[in-house]
């Protein structure tokens, strides 16, 4: 048999038969039209208030994350330790820091800190860092100042 636009017709299986609800019982899809019984997914629109149900799900899943992030940049902060190891006697500031590498940005200030008994023997001159006084006792102790 030749193929004409008269004789065409679709592969079997490759046309699906559409479920008809709501059409009488003997369709096989009526009086419930394949809802179920009752509830709020049987009702006409009960579909739409789903939607948030899922995603209440969702965000109840989740912890709740307490307090709140700066937008202001944080003091990097140096031990006088660390200070000592790391940076000859003499002149302290950023950008001497950032060159010797034990900061990498200043951007929220540089806070020099102490928090072990430790005894300086260096002199510095600290500026254009915040120091609190404890090592600022220390720095003026050992013949250094903080400017």
């Amino acid at each position: 048999m030749t193929i004409s636009l008269s004789n065409l017709k679709p592969a079997s299986g490759a046309k699906k038969k559409i479920k008809r609800i709501g059409r009488g019982n003997a369709s096989g899809h009526g009086t419930t039209a394949t809802r179920g019984t009752k509830g709020q997914r049987a009702r006409s629109g009960g579909r739409a208030g789903l939607r948030t149900m899922g995603m209440r799900r969702m965000i109840m899943a989740l912890p709740k994350i307490g307090g709140f992030r700066s937008k202001y940049a944080k003091a990097n902060v140096v031990t006088l330790k660390f200070l000592a190891s790391k940076a000859p006697a003499g002149a302290v500031n950023p950008k001497i820091l950032r060159k010797l590498g034990i900061v990498e940005i200043s951007r929220g200030g540089i806070k020099i800190l102490d928090f072990v008994d430790f005894k300086l023997e260096k002199k510095y001159d600290v500026s254009g860092c915040e120091v609190s006084t404890g090592v600022r006792a220390k720095i003026e102790a050992a013949g250094g100042t903080v400017r």
